[in-house]
């Protein structure tokens, strides 16, 4: 009797640790760095989880945005697969309209598509990327304009 009432005590300070995480929007990750590279405008802060390697290809990283930051224009050689872990961004294909993603939601850049994403004007934004690299790294293209940013219907 006793060994039950701690395994039931032990699950349910468990799910009183899980629930206090999600409301404070502890994803269980270091926030990372500030990100000083010149491929967005805004806050972003970066944290690389597991750098590719011939084991693991897949680069994936920890991203979290201030409220109207964005990337630049760029492509995925391999694709890259967003799940959005907080908040409310906008995800774009050139040629296409703005999809506005949310906390949950799981985004499926295919590989070669120029695109872009970012936070909303008034939503922080995060998510967990998981980037092939066997293709190859990143490819930077120019920044998102104004007139695009503000699109979304």
């Amino acid at each position: 009797m006793r060994t039950r009432i701690q395994i039931i005590a032990f699950a349910a300070a468990l799910l009183f640790t899980f629930q206090s995480r999600a409301q404070t929007g502890d994803a269980g990750f270091p926030k990372g760095e500030l990100s000083t590279t010149k491929n967005h405008t805004g806050n972003i802060w970066l944290k690389e989880l597991n750098a590719g390697d011939s084991t693991f290809d897949p680069s994936i990283a920890m991203a979290i945005y201030d409220a109207g930051a964005k990337l630049d224009w760029h492509i995925h050689p391999g694709g890259q697969v967003l799940l959005i872990t907080e908040g409310t961004g906008y995800y774009q294909e050139r040629g296409k309209p703005i999809q506005i993603v949310h906390k949950g939601d799981v985004i499926k850049c295919l590989p070669g598509v120029e695109h872009w994403h970012s936070a909303t004007p008034k939503s922080t934004f995060a998510y967990i990327a998981v980037t092939p690299t066997q293709k190859g790294k990143t490819i930077w293209l120019e920044p998102v304009s104004d007139k695009d940013y503000n699109s979304v219907k």
